[in-house]
């Protein structure tokens, strides 16, 4: 039964549930999807545990997470700015639905700078919402 209150502080169960729940709404997207789906395959089990791990790392300090996130994500063919766009507003959205705007906030601002790295080093720029939203690389807002 889902809890309609709102964390303030987030923990391994709800990462976890944020994660696979952020991801079932990815495989759904029809933008995200496709590009998910073909770099995925049948690894999606192994991509989720990453995650949790990557994010509780981020979120919890939990050191779970090994791994290089540029070079996992470099040999993506095909990814648009468009693509960055529509997973930032997703996470965004599970983020503001789980945690207290303090806490989203802070899930945000990370999914913010992971989005700004790989859109840097994969399409050589930073992205128009990293532009527009955080000019003072993270002071802005």
């Amino acid at each position: 039964m889902p809890d309609d209150r709102l964390l303030e502080t987030p923990d391994t169960d709800s990462i976890t549930r944020l994660v696979h729940d952020f991801y079932a709404d990815v495989r759904r997207d029809p933008l995200l999807g496709p590009v998910f789906e073909a770099a995925l395959q049948d690894r999606w089990d192994a991509h989720l545990a990453r995650m949790v791990d990557f994010w509780s790392t981020v979120a919890l300090g939990a050191r779970s997470y090994r791994g290089n996130v540029m070079a996992s994500h470099r040999p993506l063919p095909g990814v648009t700015p468009a693509h960055f766009a529509a997973w930032v507003r997703l996470w965004g959205e599970h983020t503001g639905r789980r945690f207290t705007p303090e806490a989203a906030h802070g899930l945000q601002q990370a999914a913010h700078g992971v989005a700004r790295q790989l859109f840097r080093g994969m399409l050589g720029r930073l992205p128009d919402f990293a532009e527009a939203r955080d000019p003072d690389h993270g002071h802005g807002h």
